[in-house]
């Protein structure tokens, strides 16, 4: 792998650990991190109340370029992956849904879009 691929890694784990922590002090619970699935990938599940967040975390160098990387193909990823999630955690089946985005750039406080994107 090269240094660049290893530092654009690092960066997003730092971002998603930073978007952790921004869930967390706004209530959240995190129930799963960097879920795989055989459909796609989801960065954070959280839950408040009977929410249930799936979470995409965006870092590019400013939010509104993390903002525009979040394409259509990939909001069809994430609502599979969601939809594979709930399928395999049957306890969550009554909460209310939600997809969310949080852009992250450097030196700047991350951003919590809520509802980012309809189902």
């Amino acid at each position: 792998m090269s240094r660049a691929r290893v530092r654009a890694y690092r960066a997003g784990i730092m971002a998603e650990t930073l978007a952790a922590w921004l869930y967390r002090l706004k209530g959240y619970r995190i129930v799963a991190r960097r879920y795989r699935s055989p459909v796609g990938e989801i960065d954070l599940v959280a839950t408040k109340g009977q929410r249930l967040a799936f979470v995409e975390v965006k870092r590019r160098k400013t939010r509104d370029e993390a903002a525009f990387a979040v394409t259509a193909k990939q909001k069809r990823r994430i609502v599979r992956a969601a939809q594979y999630w709930i399928a395999s955690h049957p306890a969550f089946v009554g909460y209310a849904i939600a997809f969310d985005v949080v852009l992250c750039a450097p030196w700047a406080l991350p951003r919590h879009v809520e509802n980012a994107f309809p189902t």
